[in-house]
Formats: structure tokens, sequence, C-alpha cells
């Protein structure tokens, strides 16, 4: 109210001078000829301030939750990049979430549970558990401060960054991720993560990038499938720049390898860490494009598989595939590493994407001319599909 009051003296002020130099039918003249008048001047400025204090508001029913960071402080400065990065995060999660729940049968809601830890932000993590489509998923977002072990500093330079050891340095990350284990075994499980991290230099400086990806675990390979699948990640990454689609499935075809067994976790996707060009915003924009391909991606193959028939035979062989998606998180995944090492951290959100049943069975060997041998044949020799 005080700038609405600053406003119309201002304007009653203007007019008084004005009309000191001009006669008075002449000012009325001027006044009536363009509909401008005193209460009209009050009402526009009224209305204004008033639409700029609304468009100030966080729509806060579009995201599963309130985000980690004060609504106020993100609407403050948009052009800050962590402040970008956690609205994006937030409403990949909620998009995600309310997709998935429109494909249950009987109205499952996801339960979501915002958390903050004293050393610094928080997160909020969804779980649909038990679902008649979706035997566990979960997709989470995270928004933390810290100091950077002294283990996530090695890996960081086992990388090339170039960071200080035996130093406590400042990190900041925040990120989303999802995974996604279904009840039927024809329904693939799907994972992705998308996350900013800023690490601060003892004299000042920051050093920031993006990682990510998202890949597709089938336990019966279905081809067109797998096609659709990664044209729609490709789709997402030409956008942007026509060679990031190859490198980044090979990457990610390397990187899902579990070694102790010589075979991929799954079919691939896209999988890149490190990114820090061209720029911070154009690679913030071709984040935002592969996160927003993630439903594009994923539904169709849900609806068109979650009514098949399947039997013992069929949900055997996903406990056993589950099993191994179990292996590789634990053992060579760097994001549950690094979670798990982070002092503060909240171990049931890092456990998230273990599946609520997995199975071993020992020298177990699928009939290379059975269904289950046609997948085992592409995760141990991964194949291009588009």
């Amino acid at each position: 109210m005080n700038a609405l009051r600053h406003t119309i003296s201002l304007v009653a002020l203007g007019t008084f001078q004005l009309g000191r130099r001009m006669k008075s039918q002449h000012l009325h003249g001027l006044l009536l000829g363009t509909g401008l008048g005193l209460s009209t001047i009050a009402s526009v400025t009224y209305a204004q301030a008033e639409a700029a204090k609304v468009s100030r508001k966080l729509n806060i029913s579009k995201f599963m939750a309130e985000p980690i960071t004060d609504s106020a402080t993100l609407l403050e400065d948009k052009e800050n990049m962590r402040h970008r990065m956690e609205l994006m995060i937030m409403e990949i999660q909620a998009e995600f979430c309310r997709a998935l729940e429109s494909e249950e049968f009987n109205g499952q809601k996801f339960k979501v549970d915002r958390w903050l830890r004293k050393e610094g932000g928080g997160g909020v993590t969804c779980v649909l558990q038990d679902g008649d489509v979706f035997e566990k998923a979960g997709v989470n977002v995270s928004v933390v401060t810290g100091w950077l072990p002294p283990a996530a500093v090695q890996q960081m330079r086992s990388r090339g960054k170039n960071l200080t050891e035996n130093v406590k340095l400042p990190f900041f990350a925040s990120g989303v991720s999802a995974v996604i284990h279904p009840r039927n075994p024809h329904v693939p499980t799907i994972h992705f993560n998308y996350r900013y991290f800023e690490v601060e230099l003892p004299d000042g400086s920051k050093q920031w990038w993006f990682g990510g990806g998202t890949d597709l675990t089938p336990y019966y390979l279905d081809e067109n499938d797998a096609r659709h699948f990664h044209k729609t990640l490709k789709s997402a990454c030409d956008e942007h720049d026509t060679a990031y689609y190859p490198k980044f499935k090979k990457w990610c075809d390397d990187y899902f390898h579990i070694k102790h067994r010589n075979e991929s976790r799954g079919i691939g996707g896209i999988f890149f860490d490190d990114i820090d060009e061209p720029s911070q915003d154009s690679a913030f924009k071709f984040v935002t494009s592969c996160a927003r391909a993630v439903i594009p991606s994923y539904l169709p193959l849900v609806q068109k598989h979650k009514n098949a028939d399947y039997g013992t035979k069929e949900r055997e062989w996903q406990l056993l595939r589950r099993g191994r998606y179990v292996e590789f998180n634990l053992i060579y995944d760097r994001g549950t590493k690094f979670g798990l090492y982070t002092p503060g951290a909240r171990y049931e959100s890092i456990l998230m994407s273990l599946p609520l049943h997995a199975r071993w069975e020992y020298m177990h060997e699928p009939k290379a001319t059975s269904k289950e041998g046609d997948l085992l044949m592409v995760l141990r020799n991964p194949k291009e599909w588009v």
C-alpha cells in the first residue's frame, strides 16, 4: 500500500504541475481525451500491484510437497541455477508420480515424505508400494548442502575434477531420481536420475556440472519397445546436439555393465556426467529436455504390457533379474556410494531403488533358445536400437 500511495502522489503532483503550465480546460480535455483520471490511475496501479503480488506466489499444488528451499527465496532470484534446478526437479517428480498413479487400477497413491537434514537441505521422497501395476515405485528429490567427505573428493578427482585434497570443501547437490519396479514381468523397470552439483574451492570460486541419464531394464525383450525407448531419448538429445545420443548411449552401456557377471543391467539408454558446456544455461536446458522425455519413453510400454498374462516361470525370472539389479546398485553405482558416504545420509531414500523382492539361484542359466535366453544374449552383447 505504501508503494501505491507513493505512485498516486507522484501522479497527482505531475498533474498539478502540468496544470500550472496549461489552461484548466486544456488539462480537462487531456484527461478526458485519454480516458485517464486519477481514480483510473489509482485502480490500474493497484491492480498491477496485486497481479505482481500473485505472480510472486509459488503454486505449491503442482508439486508433491513444498520445495526444500523457501518459496520466497526461490522466486526472488529465478536466474540462480540452484533455484532453477530445484523448481524443475520438483515439477518432474510430480508429473511422473501422477502419470504412474493414473496407471494403477484401484487408485493407489504415492506416500509423500518431505524430510530435512541437520547438515543442510533435505528432500521429498515419494513411494508407491504394493500397487496392482507397480510393486514398488520410488521417485526422490533431494536438495542438499554440506561438506564433501574425503571419499567423494577422491572419486571426483579420479574423474578429472581439480579439487584440493585434505581441505573441507562445501558443496551443493540437487537432483531427481526414480526407479520403478512393476509387478508384471512384461513391463520393464525404468531408472532415471538428473542432477546438478556445485563445489566451492578454497579461493571462493565454484565448479559446477550436470549429470544424469535414463535407462530401461526389461525382463522379456520386446524390440519394438526398445526402439521406441531409444528413439524418444535420441530425439531429446538431438534437440541440443546430434552427437549427444551416440556418445551418451555408449556411456550408458559401459556404465551399467555388471563386471562380475559380464552382462549389462538392462538395454541401456543414455548416461552422462560432468556436463559443464557449452554454457550453464544450455546444459540446464539439455538436462530438462532429457527429464521431460521420461514419461513419453516409458508410459506407452506400461500401458501396452500391464495386462499381459504371466505365470510362475516369468515371475521367477523377473526376480532373478532383480537380483542383478541389486548387485549393480550396491557394488558399482556411484550415486548410491556417494549417498552412503555423505554425512547425515538418509538411507531409506538412498536405498529406495531396491526392489521389494529379488531372487538368487545357484548357477542359473536359461536355455539359449528361450525368451529368457534372447534377453540374456542382448545383455551380453549390447546393440544399437536406432
